[in-house]
């Protein structure tokens, strides 16, 4: 299709595409909004304070629960004084890098779920679909198996991050023709993520013992060990990528639509589509990076945001970013006190409620 024909809409496309964009723009413009989009910006600012409310005190009680449990009076004095607490250690250096690892990790995952599933037009797809997870999976297990010996431990997150833009690289590469075409992304991500899978799985069986289970941890996505290095390297991406969405949050919205009417309200499809691409992979990236492969997490956390506050990519990103938080650092606290003195892995836990959300999705498309 030429991009002539493409910018040709209907008048009813056209007003269906303003309205959705007067939508995404309520945000910023109170005094011209409709009462319905009125209604819409008050919902969404009071699901966002309840899920900030929700999110607070989920950590306030993981600050609590552990193996050593810890009453919240003792909590809050470790967090003002630490040098005058006995628990100040704990607090600190071992609870919270993991709950702010947990949060941001989560908050990016369902960010990168959100604008992928936008600029796609396909409510299966997530970084895992498509092939960023499998492509920084197998960076992973190479360097645990090949230079780990060689080189420090603290270069394996640089490593996924090359892997997850290395494998999205191919996808668009393979993907193009004439154009990025969401069809065409989702079909060669699928193929793609499970050929990395399988080299994944080769990996792991022929490496030896110790690399082979510290390469099944990472990818099952685990926080433990979590240090306050972790969470500074990936807040910045979440600082970076967040806004930029945002900032094109009508651009997603008349995505959304369809390339034509895309085109008719003078939007550049392929510029913007690739951009939001990219910023999907970098915040999915990243998160892959420090927490392992951590499924389902930008699959589920975009739909729970949609229900909420609906499709608009304004109130869409920072609804899923909560939801997403709230996610995995319900499923890090699981892992850390429903099973002592064991610590299991989050993304036990998250697969746990992701496949059977998947396999829902699936009956619920299946025309």
């Amino acid at each position: 299709m030429t991009q002539g024909r493409n910018t040709l809409s209907t008048p009813a496309a056209n007003h269906r595409a303003n309205a959705s964009l007067n939508s995404s723009s309520s945000l910023t413009s109170p005094g011209c909004s409709s009462p319905r989009e009125r209604t819409a910006r008050y919902r969404f600012l009071w699901v966002v304070t309840l899920l900030g409310l929700a999110l607070l005190a989920s950590m306030g009680l993981s600050l609590s629960l552990g193996s050593f449990p810890t009453s919240p009076p003792k909590v809050l004095g470790a967090l003002v004084a630490p040098a005058d607490s006995d628990v100040g250690f704990i607090i600190w250096e071992l609870r919270l890098p993991r709950i702010l690892l947990a949060v941001l990790a989560g908050a990016a995952l369902a960010c990168a779920g959100a604008i992928l599933q936008g600029i796609v037009r396909n409510p299966l797809a997530s970084p895992d679909v498509i092939g960023i997870t499998s492509g920084a999976a197998l960076a992973a297990v190479i360097f645990l198996a090949g230079l780990l010996g060689s080189l420090s431990i603290n270069l394996l997150p640089l490593s996924a991050l090359a892997g997850a833009v290395l494998a999205t690289l191919l996808v668009v590469s393979l993907a193009w023709r004439a154009g990025l075409e969401p069809s065409r992304v989702v079909l060669v991500g699928i193929g793609l993520s499970a050929a990395m899978g399988a080299a994944t799985t080769l990996l792991i069986v022929i490496s030896d013992d110790a690399s082979a289970l510290h390469a099944y941890v990472w990818l099952t996505g685990s926080l433990y060990a979590a240090q306050w290095q972790d969470v500074l390297s990936l807040l910045p991406w979440l600082l970076i990528a967040l806004p930029a969405s945002l900032a094109l949050a009508r651009h997603m919205d008349a995505l959304a639509l369809g390339d034509s009417v895309a085109l008719g309200l003078g939007v550049n499809v392929q510029q913007s589509r690739l951009i939001l691409l990219a910023l999907s992979v970098a915040l999915a990236g990243a998160a892959v990076a420090f927490v392992g492969g951590l499924s389902f997490v930008g699959l589920v956390a975009p739909h729970l945001a949609a229900r909420l506050v609906g499709r608009s990519l304004a109130r869409l990103v920072p609804t899923a970013a909560l939801c997403g938080a709230l996610i995995v650092l319900h499923a890090d606290l699981l892992g850390r006190v429903a099973f002592l003195p064991k610590d299991l892995p989050a993304g036990i836990f998250v697969s746990a409620v992701g496949a059977p959300f998947f396999v829902y999705l699936l009956y619920r498309h299946r025309q």
